[in-house]
């Protein structure tokens, strides 16, 4: 297992930053290779994404959600990931935004990736559109600020709280 860690500091307010990233399904909007994210229900989500020039698909269940805190998730097909993203008050009314990304990387293709520092770059570039696509909008397309605990799910998988 992998793990990849990165942040950025958005120039909006935490509420604002926060409610557009629970908008999933806008993530094609900013985020290279996902071609859809479909919200089955409040935890679960289906992601289809062209990944090194092939399609995949996989389902993730939000294990742990706290407004303006944190968001996160595990697969629980296709490949293995688990991750969070932690969003944490800034003076002056900004946001500083916590991406942790865990994968199990399969065949040369993915463990060449992540070798080569590819993976982190994505999740690096993928952070900077998500902050131009809210900073340029100057509010979020939606918002979703409901508390997701689920002990069982957790026990088996734990991301901390960055801090």
């Amino acid at each position: 297992m992998e793990t990849f860690k990165q942040t950025i500091e958005v120039d909006l307010p935490i509420s604002t930053v926060y409610n557009q990233w629970t908008q999933f399904e806008e993530f094609p909007k900013f985020m290279e290779g996902v071609i859809s994210v479909r919200q089955q229900d409040d935890k679960h989500l289906h992601w289809k994404a062209r990944i090194a020039g092939k399609d995949v698909e996989w389902d993730a269940e939000i294990y742990e959600q706290r407004p303006d805190e944190i968001i996160g998730w595990r697969s629980i097909s296709g490949d293995k990931n688990v991750g969070s993203v932690n969003f944490m008050p800034l003076e002056g009314n900004k946001t500083l935004v916590v991406l942790k990304l865990t994968v199990e990387p399969k065949g040369i293709i993915q463990k060449t990736a992540v070798a080569s520092g590819m993976v982190a770059k994505y999740l690096a570039d993928n952070l900077k559109r998500f902050k131009k696509f809210i900073e340029d909008r100057q509010k979020e397309t939606g918002g979703w600020r409901e508390k997701i605990e689920s002990p069982a799910a957790s026990s088996n998988v734990h991301v901390e709280h960055v801090e």
